[in-house]
């Protein structure tokens, strides 16, 4: 079977190296000739672990194929998957422009009976929106059904999470569509990964529901870590009382800085406002927006309880990226944490393994010195701030960390260390949540 994945961001390039790797032939469509050129040479865009290798592989065993040409990718393919961009609009409605724009595209190219899904996060009722684009731009009455099979895919583990997921949801109203995608889907039979058949816009919901709550978890938790500070308690503690209640579960339960990236941020606004021009109000998901809001100023009353002054002090910076493993700052914490500091007056030196130059193209900031290593950050600061926690500031030399700081002060904000070693070494140490 030959399938289309028209955008080759992230959810595209996983998703069409994903398919290929279960032994389909698959075309990944993208605009942007540069991203082309650089996939057909086996180099990947973006910074996914184990991605590169699975693109290499299956290019070379021909069954992944990259191409600028919506005709080219549509017409031989049996299903089309848009996987396009969703940007928010300043409302924090998602803006389904290149949606519109693929949809009349794939009206415009398609030959015979098509399968169109989306993997985009779209709004409820955009599956019925692509059907009327297609109907209306078709040159002649073709048949083709539209389904929604949303992404679930962790940055920095979404190889993984595809080819073992916690479940696939397949929405669409056509015994056929379905019927087509679960063979798509074949391979994940063997390790019985669990499906669920609904109709579209349940399938469109089910995306939604599952970034707002787990954003929520993560709102909750750093309330509770506010409050832990006030009244002695240990948030940790805490997180692992709750977490072992299977009830709740223990995932999403680590407080920080707050969340950020592609997905969080802008699915609760998008959610929040999708309710809202259905005359209803969200207050839960628009607490967890303010909390996430709130979070990275509290973050900054901490660095400045450690601090006489921001003016002209300088801080280090560890982690730009909004998680590990990825090169995504969207929306990262770090990167409005160092946006906030300098606007008081602070000098910033930062440091991340493979995100330094997306953080230039966003911070654009010629005060910023950017570092080679955790140590090179430390070198003549006043302050050390762990905005990220990748694995490798997980174990630095701390006593060398001390002497290469102008103040021995560490800024934990992802509870990397243990406080009682840190203050044995001579620290004035904070953290989130903990005594």
């Amino acid at each position: 079977m030959n399938i289309c994945v028209i955008g080759s961001g992230y959810v595209g390039l996983v998703t069409g190296a994903c398919f290929a790797e279960f032994g389909l032939t698959v075309t990944c469509v993208d605009k942007d000739e540069d991203k082309i050129k650089c996939l057909k040479a086996g180099k990947t865009p973006i910074y996914e672990p184990g991605l590169e290798e699975l693109i290499q592989r299956n290019t070379k065993q021909g069954r992944l194929l990259f191409s600028t040409s919506v005709e080219e990718g549509v017409k031989s393919a049996l299903v089309v998957f848009i996987a396009v961009g969703t940007p928010p609009k300043q409302n924090g409605e998602s803006d389904l422009k290149y949606i519109k724009e693929v949809a009349r595209q794939i009206a415009d190219t398609m030959d015979g009976y098509k399968v169109i899904v989306t993997k985009s996060t779209v709004p409820v009722g955009t599956g019925k929106m692509i059907s009327d684009i297609i109907k209306k731009n078709q040159k002649s009455t073709i048949d083709f059904d539209v389904a929604s099979n949303p992404e679930f895919l962790r940055e920095g583990s979404a190889i993984e999470d595809f080819l073992r997921p916690n479940r696939v949801v397949i929405g669409t109203s056509s015994g056929q569509a379905l019927a087509i995608l679960k063979d798509l889907y074949r391979p994940l039979y063997l390790i019985e990964s669990p499906f669920v058949a609904t109709n579209v816009e349940t399938a469109e919901m089910i995306k939604y529901a599952s970034n707002a709550f787990l954003a929520t978890k993560i709102s909750f938790i750093n309330e509770i870590a506010n409050l832990c500070e006030k009244v002695g308690a240990d948030v940790h503690m805490v997180a692992k009382g709750m977490g072992l209640d299977k009830r709740i579960g223990s995932k999403f339960l680590h407080p920080g800085p707050g969340y950020g990236g592609s997905c969080f941020p802008k699915d609760t606004r998008a959610l929040a406002q999708i309710a809202k021009n259905n005359n209803y109000e969200m207050k839960i998901v628009n607490s967890v927006i303010e909390v996430n809001k709130q979070q990275i100023t509290m973050m900054i009353d901490k660095i400045k309880n450690s601090i006489d002054t921001f003016k002209g002090k300088i801080i280090g910076v560890l982690g730009l990226s909004f998680k590990p493993n990825t090169d995504d700052v969207r929306e990262s914490p770090a990167i409005e944490l160092i946006k906030l500091l300098e606007k008081r007056g602070s000098k910033i030196r930062a440091y991340d393994p493979v995100a330094l130059e997306n953080a230039k193209e966003v911070l654009r900031s010629r005060k910023i010195t950017y570092c080679n290593d955790a140590y090179d950050v430390a070198k003549g600061a006043h302050v050390l701030v762990i905005a990220t926690e990748w694995n490798q500031f997980r174990m630095l030399d701390m006593k060398t960390i001390k002497q290469l700081l102008k103040e021995p002060v560490l800024i934990d904000l992802r509870n990397v260390y243990d406080p009682d070693y840190i203050r044995k070494l001579g620290f004035t140490y904070t953290s989130v949540g903990r005594p």
